[in-house]
Parts: structure tokens; C-alpha cells; sequence
């Protein structure tokens, strides 16, 4: 099992910038990817980035131009730029093990204000 720790969220003004990290532990060794999902209200759960083991990234296309995944060890981060009203969600991190087990971190809410 793997558990996760987010933290960074909060409330900021259209355009401005936020960084989110997520901690991971436990059973770290069998983490292949790792990334950011984000959940609106009345909206389906989207992926926004993901980080493989060797460093490849995806992103969504409405964030791409303006959000970095970046992966440290245990560790992954998100720095949102130049952000929307629309970015406005609950964000969840995730890990994607070698195995086929997906894991979830508890949430962190950013509210971009027009």
C-alpha cells in the first residue's frame, strides 16, 4: 500500500500561481507513475499531469503552456501558472504501481477567483 500526503492548495486570484506537492510512503518501491487528478463539482474526475519513473509527462491540453509536473524521489509536485476560474477543483494526487494498484491521496481544494 502506498499513502499519500498532499498539501499547497488554497484560494488565489485568476493568473496567479500555486505549487502542490504530494508525499508519498509505504510501499514506494513499487510506484511506476505518479500525477495529479482534479475533480470540479458536478464533473467527472480528470487526469491534469502525470510523471513516469523515467521522467515522461503527460498533461491535460487545457493545462498545457501552464502547469509543471516535476517528480522528486518520493515526492511529486505541480506548479500552476497563469490559472483560470476553471482550474477550480478538488485535486487529488495518485500513484500508479508496477503491479496495477492505483493509489489516493485525501484531496487538496484550489479556488481560482475571477
Amino acid at each position: 500500500q502506498v499513502q499519500l500526503v498532499e498539501s499547497g492548495g488554497g484560494l488565489v486570484q485568476a493568473g496567479g500561481s500555486l505549487r502542490l506537492s504530494c508525499a508519498a510512503s509505504g510501499s514506494i518501491f513499487s510506484i511506476n507513475s505518479m500525477g495529479w487528478y482534479r475533480q470540479a463539482p458536478g464533473k467527472q474526475r480528470e487526469l491534469v499531469a502525470s510523471i513516469t519513473s523515467v521522467g515522461s509527462t503527460n498533461y491535460a491540453d487545457s493545462v498545457k503552456g501552464r502547469f509543471i509536473i516535476s517528480r522528486d524521489n518520493t515526492k511529486v509536485h505541480l506548479q500552476m501558472n497563469s490559472l483560470k476560474a476553471e482550474d477550480t477543483a478538488v485535486y487529488y494526487c495518485n500513484t500508479q504501481s508496477r503491479y496495477g494498484g492505483w493509489s489516493w491521496g485525501q484531496g487538496t481544494q484550489v479556488t481560482v477567483s475571477s
